[in-house]
Protein backbone atom coordinates (compact mmCIF):
# COMPACT_ATOMS: atom_id res chain seq x y z
CA UNK A 1 0.00 0.00 0.00
CA UNK A 2 1.24 3.49 -0.86
CA UNK A 3 2.00 6.03 1.80
CA UNK A 4 -0.63 8.71 2.21
CA UNK A 5 -1.87 11.55 4.37
CA UNK A 6 -5.50 12.22 5.19
CA UNK A 7 -6.75 15.67 6.16
CA UNK A 8 -10.07 16.42 7.88
CA UNK A 9 -11.88 19.25 9.65
CA UNK A 10 -14.63 19.17 12.25
CA UNK A 11 -16.77 21.46 14.41
CA UNK A 12 -17.21 24.05 11.66
CA UNK A 13 -13.47 24.30 11.13
CA UNK A 14 -12.58 24.60 14.81
CA UNK A 15 -10.67 21.30 14.66
CA UNK A 16 -8.31 20.11 11.97
CA UNK A 17 -6.73 16.70 11.85
CA UNK A 18 -4.06 14.99 9.77
CA UNK A 19 -3.30 11.27 9.73
CA UNK A 20 -0.49 9.55 7.85
CA UNK A 21 0.69 6.12 6.82
CA UNK A 22 4.42 6.37 6.15
CA UNK A 23 5.68 2.77 6.21
CA UNK A 24 7.28 2.83 2.75
CA UNK A 25 9.00 6.16 3.35
CA UNK A 26 10.46 5.04 6.66
CA UNK A 27 11.56 1.69 5.22
CA UNK A 28 13.32 3.46 2.35
CA UNK A 29 15.14 5.69 4.85
CA UNK A 30 16.11 2.61 6.87
CA UNK A 31 17.60 0.99 3.79
CA UNK A 32 19.50 4.10 2.73
CA UNK A 33 21.00 4.78 6.17
CA UNK A 34 21.16 1.18 7.48
CA UNK A 35 19.62 2.33 10.75
CA UNK A 36 19.42 0.26 13.91
CA UNK A 37 15.89 -0.47 15.24
CA UNK A 38 15.87 2.42 17.72
CA UNK A 39 17.34 4.80 15.15
CA UNK A 40 14.73 3.62 12.61
CA UNK A 41 11.98 4.41 15.12
CA UNK A 42 13.35 7.86 15.94
CA UNK A 43 14.06 8.87 12.35
CA UNK A 44 10.74 7.38 11.21
CA UNK A 45 8.78 9.43 13.73
CA UNK A 46 10.56 12.60 12.61
CA UNK A 47 9.98 11.86 8.91
CA UNK A 48 6.29 11.20 9.57
CA UNK A 49 5.91 14.42 11.56
CA UNK A 50 7.71 16.42 8.89
CA UNK A 51 5.47 15.00 6.16
CA UNK A 52 2.31 15.99 8.04
CA UNK A 53 3.66 19.41 8.99
CA UNK A 54 4.85 19.91 5.42
CA UNK A 55 1.38 19.72 3.91
CA UNK A 56 0.30 22.47 6.30
CA UNK A 57 2.58 24.85 4.36
CA UNK A 58 0.76 27.14 1.94
CA UNK A 59 3.11 27.80 -0.98
CA UNK A 60 4.70 25.30 -3.35
CA UNK A 61 8.07 26.88 -2.60
CA UNK A 62 7.76 26.68 1.20
CA UNK A 63 10.11 24.37 3.09
CA UNK A 64 10.12 22.93 6.60
CA UNK A 65 13.07 21.67 8.64
CA UNK A 66 12.88 19.76 11.94
CA UNK A 67 16.09 19.37 13.92
CA UNK A 68 16.61 17.55 17.18
CA UNK A 69 19.90 17.90 19.00
CA UNK A 70 20.36 15.66 22.03
CA UNK A 71 22.97 14.33 24.40
CA UNK A 72 21.89 10.70 23.90
CA UNK A 73 23.82 8.23 21.74
CA UNK A 74 21.72 9.09 18.67
CA UNK A 75 23.21 12.63 18.92
CA UNK A 76 20.57 14.23 16.70
CA UNK A 77 18.14 14.00 13.80
CA UNK A 78 17.57 16.36 10.87
CA UNK A 79 14.62 16.08 8.45
CA UNK A 80 13.12 18.34 5.79
CA UNK A 81 9.81 18.47 3.94
CA UNK A 82 8.13 20.51 1.23
CA UNK A 83 4.49 21.42 0.63
CA UNK A 84 3.90 18.02 -1.00
CA UNK A 85 5.32 16.03 1.93
CA UNK A 86 8.44 15.00 0.05
CA UNK A 87 10.72 14.25 2.97
CA UNK A 88 14.34 13.36 3.58
CA UNK A 89 16.54 13.20 6.63
CA UNK A 90 19.10 11.37 8.69
CA UNK A 91 20.11 10.42 12.20
CA UNK A 92 23.59 11.55 13.24
CA UNK A 93 24.43 8.11 14.67
CA UNK A 94 22.23 5.65 12.74
CA UNK A 95 23.86 2.64 14.40
CA UNK A 96 22.71 3.46 17.94
CA UNK A 97 21.89 0.38 20.01
CA UNK A 98 20.07 0.47 23.34
CA UNK A 99 18.28 -2.16 25.47
CA UNK A 100 14.50 -2.19 25.22
CA UNK A 101 12.55 -0.27 27.83
CA UNK A 102 11.01 -2.27 30.71
CA UNK A 103 7.70 -2.29 28.78
CA UNK A 104 9.41 -3.95 25.80
CA UNK A 105 9.38 -0.91 23.53
CA UNK A 106 12.27 0.74 21.72
CA UNK A 107 13.88 3.41 23.90
CA UNK A 108 13.65 6.40 21.57
CA UNK A 109 13.72 8.86 24.47
CA UNK A 110 16.90 7.28 25.80
CA UNK A 111 18.51 7.36 22.36
CA UNK A 112 17.68 11.06 21.91
CA UNK A 113 18.44 12.16 25.48
CA UNK A 114 18.13 15.73 26.70
CA UNK A 115 18.32 18.52 24.18
CA UNK A 116 16.22 20.72 21.94
CA UNK A 117 13.82 20.65 19.01
CA UNK A 118 14.10 23.38 16.40
CA UNK A 119 11.48 24.02 13.70
CA UNK A 120 12.48 26.18 10.73
CA UNK A 121 9.93 27.32 8.14
CA UNK A 122 11.17 28.97 4.95
CA UNK A 123 7.96 30.61 3.70
CA UNK A 124 9.34 33.26 1.40
CA UNK A 125 10.00 35.95 3.99
CA UNK A 126 13.29 37.83 4.27
CA UNK A 127 14.38 35.44 7.02
CA UNK A 128 13.04 31.94 7.72
CA UNK A 129 10.78 31.57 10.76
CA UNK A 130 12.51 29.60 13.52
CA UNK A 131 11.16 28.32 16.82
CA UNK A 132 12.76 26.02 19.37
CA UNK A 133 11.95 24.29 22.64
CA UNK A 134 13.77 22.16 25.15
CA UNK A 135 12.84 18.49 24.75
CA UNK A 136 10.38 17.26 27.35
CA UNK A 137 10.73 13.51 26.70
CA UNK A 138 12.79 12.83 23.59
CA UNK A 139 9.96 10.60 22.36
CA UNK A 140 9.33 13.19 19.60
CA UNK A 141 5.50 13.21 19.55
CA UNK A 142 5.38 14.75 23.03
CA UNK A 143 8.02 17.26 22.04
CA UNK A 144 6.21 18.37 18.88
CA UNK A 145 2.98 18.70 20.90
CA UNK A 146 4.81 20.97 23.32
CA UNK A 147 6.41 22.92 20.45
CA UNK A 148 3.01 23.79 19.01
CA UNK A 149 1.73 24.95 22.40
CA UNK A 150 4.82 26.93 23.38
CA UNK A 151 5.99 28.41 20.07
CA UNK A 152 2.87 28.66 17.92
CA UNK A 153 0.15 28.76 20.61
CA UNK A 154 -1.82 26.02 18.84
CA UNK A 155 -3.25 23.37 21.19
CA UNK A 156 -2.37 20.06 19.53
CA UNK A 157 -2.22 16.34 20.05
CA UNK A 158 0.50 14.43 18.21
CA UNK A 159 0.88 10.67 17.90
CA UNK A 160 3.73 8.97 16.02
CA UNK A 161 4.50 5.27 15.73
CA UNK A 162 7.06 3.04 14.01
CA UNK A 163 6.94 -0.76 14.31
CA UNK A 164 10.17 -2.57 13.45
CA UNK A 165 9.82 -6.18 12.28
CA UNK A 166 11.99 -9.10 13.40
CA UNK A 167 14.13 -8.77 10.23
CA UNK A 168 14.73 -5.09 11.15
CA UNK A 169 12.54 -3.82 8.28
CA UNK A 170 9.71 -1.39 8.94
CA UNK A 171 6.46 -3.24 9.46
CA UNK A 172 4.26 -0.17 9.95
CA UNK A 173 4.78 3.56 10.41
CA UNK A 174 2.39 6.46 10.72
CA UNK A 175 0.98 9.16 12.93
CA UNK A 176 -1.48 11.96 13.43
CA UNK A 177 -1.70 15.62 14.40
CA UNK A 178 -4.98 17.05 15.74
CA UNK A 179 -5.23 20.78 16.36
CA UNK A 180 -7.70 23.26 17.82
CA UNK A 181 -7.98 26.38 15.72
CA UNK A 182 -8.45 29.93 17.06
CA UNK A 183 -11.94 30.56 18.35
CA UNK A 184 -12.64 27.03 19.61
CA UNK A 185 -14.84 27.29 22.69
CA UNK A 186 -14.12 25.71 26.07
CA UNK A 187 -16.82 23.07 25.69
CA UNK A 188 -15.26 21.86 22.44
CA UNK A 189 -11.82 21.77 24.06
CA UNK A 190 -13.16 19.63 26.90
CA UNK A 191 -14.92 17.21 24.54
CA UNK A 192 -11.79 16.79 22.41
CA UNK A 193 -9.57 16.21 25.44
CA UNK A 194 -11.90 13.46 26.69
CA UNK A 195 -11.98 11.86 23.24
CA UNK A 196 -8.21 11.88 22.92
CA UNK A 197 -7.91 9.97 26.19
CA UNK A 198 -9.78 7.05 24.56
CA UNK A 199 -7.53 6.87 21.47
CA UNK A 200 -4.80 4.19 21.69
CA UNK A 201 -1.30 5.40 20.91
CA UNK A 202 -0.32 5.41 17.24
CA UNK A 203 1.95 2.35 17.35
CA UNK A 204 -0.76 0.20 18.96
CA UNK A 205 -3.28 1.18 16.28
CA UNK A 206 -0.77 0.40 13.52
CA UNK A 207 -0.03 -2.98 15.07
CA UNK A 208 -3.72 -3.79 14.94
CA UNK A 209 -3.88 -2.82 11.29
CA UNK A 210 -5.86 0.38 11.85
CA UNK A 211 -5.34 2.79 8.95
CA UNK A 212 -6.75 6.24 8.17
CA UNK A 213 -9.30 6.29 5.37
CA UNK A 214 -10.86 8.91 3.14
CA UNK A 215 -9.33 11.58 0.89
CA UNK A 216 -5.56 11.09 0.66
CA UNK A 217 -2.37 12.91 -0.31
CA UNK A 218 0.19 10.45 -1.65
CA UNK A 219 3.86 11.16 -1.04
CA UNK A 220 7.27 9.58 -0.80
CA UNK A 221 10.91 10.24 0.06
Amino acid sequence: MEDYILRATAANGSIRAFAAISSNTVEKARQIHNTSPVASAALGRMLTAAAIMGIMLKSEKDRLTLQITGDGPLKGILVTSDRFANVKGYAVNPYTELPLRPDGKLDVGGAVGNGSLRVIKDIGLKEPYSGSIELISGEIADDITYYYAASEQIPSSVGLGVLVDTDLSIKHAGGFIIQLMPGADDELVEKLEKKLLTIPYAGFRLQRGKNPSGHTWRYGT
